[in-house]
């Protein structure tokens, strides 16, 4: 999960881009980076951390030029350290940057091809370093076919070899010297990606960004999502050309993203995240109505912020009362997507405090939009009872989650899922619950779908198990739950703290 962002304007551009990476900061709390161009040379700054620390006002200063492109980033493939921090940038040809939201699922066979057969070197272990010289490589082609300047076919044929040699979940703002922005989605649209303009005194800006929160906030009017195995190239002076380049494309869409990973204020292929989320509350209300008629269930607590939409609706289905119950604090991030277990059991406690007037001997339904580990779920249900709570029970807007994600989520190796080999029974035992009730897999796609007719399909391999691209091998997922145990989190957090001692002696 990341976040991109990318902008043609006629006046600077390193502010909007700023501005839009404070709105989708939550897509990627590690690292944050910023490239913008003057037509001729690029400036560029990135770091590790928030969006607000990693720039200043001397690097906003230093990033000139009426076109750019950002990004904010949480580690899914590689290590987790600013050497990895996006954009990355190539020097051939023309001058090529880009950030990526996603996750290459044969970037290893890839970066072999690219050293072997492409003379090119990969330099860090991210897949988007992959992605870029994957497409300069096939640019560079297509220039070498004797056109002197560089022409929109020449990007759109680039993009569709780069569709047949990449797999997985890419949505890409790639950045042309000179030339200008190139965004374009995968054949299967797992990631978002939105497509807006703005017109006023400056005259017309484009704007391409992962949400259209990032749109709205910055006054840009939506032209709608980038559809999959679109490319979309926006010259300097404005101008947009479409086109298709792969072969075969299907609206998948992540399941994932309505559940907890967009704001609610998005709206993504059609969809309209708030309503969706509303949906989820209705469903999953009807579930546990018709599961649990005799409930004794007084009071109804969403667990900020994600669930908020779900838990309200359920209440008003259920003819139960809705409370605020839990105080979050603001300056914490996101405990999903932090690297290790001890850190997102330090930051439950710093990031609720529990509100005891309405635990203090009710029967509390706690809602959260998914259970993964089960050690935060853990938590909070003891910190319910430590707030007087008679009975807590627990209620997921979304099914158990049982595999890991391959598209561009940092989901924990399948062995550390709580609901890996459990029941729901078993789950609620290991959580502390007294009673726990899961979103039906059928009713969450309902949900979403419903907002959008056209989508055929969904991405639910998190859930079960069905990876929409058909080529997950069991040995990508052996390495992939390597690289994302806890265990392999912790060793490479202290090689880097070793590395950075060692540096500053």
């Amino acid at each position: 999960m990341c976040g991109v962002v990318g902008i043609v304007g006629n006046s600077p551009v390193n502010q909007r881009i700023y501005d839009a990476l404070t709105v989708v900061q939550h897509r990627g709390q590690d690292a944050a980076g910023i490239m913008t161009c003057d037509g001729r040379r690029v400036f560029l700054r990135k770091d590790s951390g928030l969006v607000r620390d990693v720039f200043q006002t001397r690097h906003m200063l230093q990033l000139e030029g009426n076109m750019g492109l950002g990004h904010v980033r949480y580690p899914t493939a590689g290590g987790d350290n600013r050497s990895e921090a996006q954009p990355f940038y190539v020097n051939s040809p023309f001058g090529l940057a880009l950030g990526h939201n996603g996750n290459l699922i044969n970037a290893a066979e890839l970066g072999e091809e690219l050293f072997q057969d492409d003379l090119r070197q990969i330099n860090t272990g991210s897949d988007s370093e992959v992605l870029l010289n994957v497409f300069a490589h096939e640019l560079m082609e297509f220039v070498r076919g004797g056109d002197t300047v560089l022409q929109t076919r020449n990007v759109f044929d680039a993009v569709r070899r780069l569709h047949e040699r990449c797999q997985g979940a890419y949505a890409v703002v790639a950045m042309i010297v000179g030339y200008g922005l190139v965004a374009f989605r995968d054949p299967n649209g797992i990631r978002p990606l939105v497509l807006g303009e703005r017109i006023d005194g400056d005259g017309r800006s484009v704007m391409a960004a992962s949400e259209s929160v990032a749109l709205d906030v910055l006054g840009y009017r939506s032209l709608g999502d980038i559809a999959p195995g679109e490319a979309v190239v926006i010259k300097m002076d404005g101008t947009i050309e479409r086109e298709v380049c792969a072969s075969q494309t299907e609206l998948t869409p992540c399941l994932f993203e309505y559940v907890y990973l967009a704001r609610p204020d998005s709206i993504m292929d059609d969809v309209a995240v708030y309503k969706s989320r509303l949906r989820m509350g209705e469903k999953l209300a009807e579930h546990m109505l018709e599961a649990w008629p005799d409930h004794d269930i007084d009071v109804v607590i969403p667990i900020p912020d994600t669930s908020r939409t779900s838990a309200l609706q359920l209440a008003n289905v259920a003819g139960l009362k809705y409370r605020e119950g839990f105080i979050k604090n603001r300056y914490i991030g996101r405990t999903f997507i932090m690297p290790g277990q001890a850190q997102r059991q330090k930051s439950v406690r710093q990031k609720l405090n529990a509100i005891d007037l309405e635990f203090r001997g009710k029967n509390v339904l706690l809602v959260d939009d998914s259970i993964v580990r089960g050690t935060t779920s853990k938590q909070i249900i003891q910190m319910a009872r430590d707030a007087g709570a008679k009975k807590v029970y627990f209620a997921s807007a979304a099914p158990p989650v049982r595999y890991a994600n391959v598209y561009g989520i940092d989901m924990p190796s399948r062995s550390e899922l709580v609901a890996n080999g459990r029941t729901d029974e078993e789950i609620g035992e290991f959580i502390g619950a007294d009673r726990l009730l899961y979103q039906r897999l059928e009713d969450l796609i309902e949900a979403v779908k419903e907002g959008n007719p056209k989508i055929s399909r969904v991405d639910a391999s998190c859930f079960d198990g069905r990876y929409i691209t058909g080529n997950v091998s069991a040995d990508f997922l052996q390495m992939v739950a390597g690289a994302r145990s806890d265990q392999a989190k912790t060793q490479r957090t202290e090689a880097l703290d070793v590395a950075e001692i060692s540096a500053y002696h």
